[in-house]
């Protein structure tokens, strides 16, 4: 079931004030897809962020804009580089009962059998494309590493089969490896000089 989420539309005149909006503790964005068209919105900062955060960023939210009922799932997002803030969201309008694609977050679980021998995990891939339904889209996908050893990897093709989604990402993609452990290098040792070399035989005299 989606979760509501009050949005309001927005004027989108050249002189529309955005930082305005923004300053006001609201998320300027918009709305597009299936049977919307590009509709521009807003929605309140602290409430879209404990929605998010509750629910999950694949979740699929309802909004209703001019008395129609869409259900959205958050497609992409600005972040101020600087302040960290949230600057516009994009808000996918979707059919329930077409798949869409997704990106979704891999998540290691376990301690391989390689870094306690002392090896080096290496993560190199965090999300992976999916394709599903709105309702049966994953928010992470858990990948079991136990026996991972030294000189291991594991690639997209080890996730395992899912009836509620299918991976599009390239299954030859690696995920992760371990690394075999750094030998630290040996510190060079220089031998003492003579006496002679160093001040010269002539100097002993």
């Amino acid at each position: 079931m989606a979760t509501t989420l009050e949005v309001q539309k927005r004027e989108t005149k050249p002189h529309s004030n955005i930082t305005s909006i923004r300053n006001a503790g609201r998320i300027p964005g918009v709305i597009y897809g299936y049977k919307a068209d590009n509709v521009s919105v807003s929605v309140d900062s602290l409430t879209f962020i404990k929605a998010v955060r509750d629910n999950g960023r694949n979740s699929v939210f309802s909004v209703s804009i001019d008395g129609a009922k869409l259900n959205v799932l958050l497609h992409d997002y600005q972040v101020d580089p600087l302040k960290g803030d949230i600057e516009h969201i994009d808000l996918l309008a979707v059919n329930m009962s077409e798949e869409v694609e997704a990106n979704v977050s891999v998540n290691l679980v376990g301690e391989s059998k390689g870094v306690k021998l002392g090896g080096v995990l290496q993560q190199v891939l965090y999300e992976i494309t999916v394709t599903a339904t709105p309702d049966k889209l994953p928010e992470t996908i858990d990948l079991d590493i136990t026996d991972l050893d030294i000189g291991d990897t594991i690639a997209v093709s080890d996730i395992p089969k899912n009836g509620d989604y299918e991976v599009i990402t390239d299954m030859e993609e690696v995920i992760a490896t371990v690394a075999a452990p750094r030998v630290a290098d040996e510190p060079e040792t220089t031998e003492a000089a003579e006496p002679e070399a160093i001040h010269g035989a002539d100097d002993a005299e």
